[in-house]
């Protein structure tokens, strides 16, 4: 069984017993979190269903594994003759999570 949810303004395609990094929620390592705005659910040979925009009474349990920090990512910005050069680092804090369990009711 699979899912598609929606979290941080991004959708991700779950699976159970997956292991998935998203954008920082809040939680300790080990805490348990459920997500409801479920846009998709379904099974590979069998029927699945389609939200609209969500899936109704749909729920995806996942915990939380650790909090970490991605790579990081240069921003450079030039523009040529004027001597103008500036360099800017950033790091996205992540969230890795497992998904436990994809229920729908």
């Amino acid at each position: 069984m699979f899912a598609v949810i929606r979290t941080g303004g991004k959708q991700y395609k779950v699976a159970r017993n997956s292991k998935i990094k998203i954008e920082k929620i809040d939680g300790i390592p080990g805490a348990k979190v459920e997500f409801n705005e479920i846009l998709m659910i379904g099974e590979a040979s069998k029927a699945f269903f389609i939200g609209t925009p969500i899936v109704k009474d749909a729920l995806v349990t996942a915990e939380i594994t650790s909090q970490l920090k991605d790579d990081k990512i240069l921003v450079f910005k030039k523009k040529r003759r004027q001597n103008y050069r500036r360099t800017a680092g950033h790091r996205q804090e992540l969230t890795e999570i497992k998904i436990l369990d994809i229920t729908k009711k």
